[in-house]
């Protein structure tokens, strides 16, 4: 195992960014693509059921992103403050951090379980259904919950083995858990006749096998963290290190789930092909920036690690190319997406309202993501070097400070298109936000290694 370390060490201290950052990265944007993909997949049967249906899988986003925000929180938190310890050479402090987070992580998902279990039919009405969707929304709800303790856990397993620099492992768990839920929807679905509920189920068994398989590689010791309940420890300053820098993880998720809310409430007017259509709008959305998302999370061991290991100029090294990186690869998929609007919203749904409205919001989320790069690299960025209070601040720009207003302001004015063109506006403005503050990062941290 000392051998091992010392290797990575080397490896993520010495290799050269712009090969280190995309080997990192090819194995996290290929599980960011099946998880996008598998998560299309359930929209995708389900939407042979109907429109209203269909809608459902938008309603429930929501309660996802709230169980993978806390998921995020403890797995970004951890992550964090691992690999800037194994940078530092400070094993121990690292695996206190480790099991730490998922037993809180299993702890939350078994809360979630149970209340939502017990108040689904008011948290449905919550999350902006209606009441041609709600009967759909609880079939499928309920397995959402019963999952819950799966996705929380994941999310920590797979963002530890991301920052101690195992990406490819990480990548296993999520692309065999995906693949089973896209072989399961339409067995269970159809063959079955389960309707909505086999969609349901074949998420619920898709993470559990996801979440065994990343716990397998903890078992088996394949790397420096560990999961021993003798490394658990309720000790206040471990505690608040991985919920202050998984805080921003958490706003980013969990905001994101109340504007999803607060979208479907707002569209609520406009009938459900229009909830639909936002709902296959966000799935193709998604898709496009899963890739530059998954360069980013490319990014975030080989910042964290080299930033606990001192070495200010490579995590600058690091900043740069993943700016234009990103921006690159965002770009190539977003012409794609704008052209073939059309042809992607009706893979889903051929209904012609849905077909309007979401070709437009998609092209409008094509433009505005050009500029997303910029938003992620200074998120990430902070939260990875462990300066929580500015990744927090940016986290809460984009889905909550700038979008949750414009939702309740623009469709009063600019009826549908104020549906449609309300987050691609958040975009541009929290680029123009989070711009001056990398800049001023890059800055320090040339300042540091000058003075060094």
């Amino acid at each position: 195992m000392e051998n091992s370390a010392e290797r990575q060490f080397k490896n993520m201290t010495e290799t050269p960014i712009n090969r280190l950052i995309p080997r990192l990265a090819v194995p996290t944007v290929i599980s960011m693509l099946i998880t996008v993909i598998y998560n299309a997949a359930d929209t995708y049967f389900v939407s042979k059921i109907s429109v209203s249906a269909s809608a459902a899988t938008g309603v429930l986003l929501s309660l996802m992103g709230v169980i993978q925000a806390f998921g995020f929180m403890f797995g970004q938190g951890a992550g964090s403050n691992i690999s800037r310890r194994l940078g530092a050479k400070d094993v121990e402090s690292a695996r206190r951090y480790s099991a730490t987070a998922f037993y809180l992580a299993l702890s939350v998902g078994l809360i979630i379980l149970t209340i939502g279990m017990v108040f689904i039919n008011p948290l449905i009405d919550l999350l902006g259904s209606t009441k041609t969707i709600h009967p759909y929304a609880v079939s499928y709800g309920r397995w959402i919950l019963i999952a819950a303790p799966a996705m929380t856990t994941s999310f920590v397993l797979n963002n530890i083995l991301r920052f101690e620099g195992q990406a490819k492992l990480a990548m296993i768990g999520l692309a065999v858990g995906g693949i089973l839920n896209m072989a399961l929807d339409p067995l269970l679905i159809f063959g079955f006749k389960l309707g909505i509920a086999g969609a349901g189920i074949a998420t619920a068994a898709s993470q559990y096998t996801g979440m065994l398989i990343l716990l397998s590689m903890f078992l088996r010791k394949k790397v420096q963290s560990r999961l021993n309940i003798k490394f658990f420890t309720l000790n206040p300053k471990i505690i608040s290190d991985i919920v202050l820098v998984g805080l921003p993880s958490f706003a980013r998720q969990g905001l994101n789930s109340v504007s999803t809310m607060f979208l479907n409430i707002q569209a609520q007017p406009f009938g459900d092909e229009c909830i639909a259509a936002m709902s296959i709008n966000a799935k193709i959305a998604m898709f496009i920036f899963c890739f530059c998302l998954g360069i980013g999370q490319g990014f975030q061991p080989v910042c964290s690690f080299n930033y606990g290991a001192k070495l200010n100029e490579r995590v600058r090294t690091a900043i740069k190319f993943l700016l234009k990186f990103g921006t690159l690869v965002l770009a190539v998929m977003a012409a794609i997406c704008f052209i073939f609007a059309p042809r992607l919203i009706m893979l889903f749904r051929k209904d012609p309202g849905v077909v309007e409205i979401g070709t437009a919001a998609l092209r409008y989320s094509c433009v505005a993501q050009l500029v997303m790069p910029i938003v992620m690299t200074g998120n990430m960025t902070f939260q990875s070097v462990g300066k929580a209070g500015k990744a927090f601040f940016l986290s809460c720009c984009q889905n909550g400070l700038v979008f949750i207003p414009l939702i309740f302001v623009l469709p009063r004015f600019c009826g549908v298109v104020g549906i449609e063109i309300a987050q691609p506006i958040a975009f541009v403005v929290s680029a123009i936000i989070a711009a001056p503050m990398l800049k001023s990062f890059m800055k320090e941290l040339k300042n540091n290694t000058e003075g060094g």
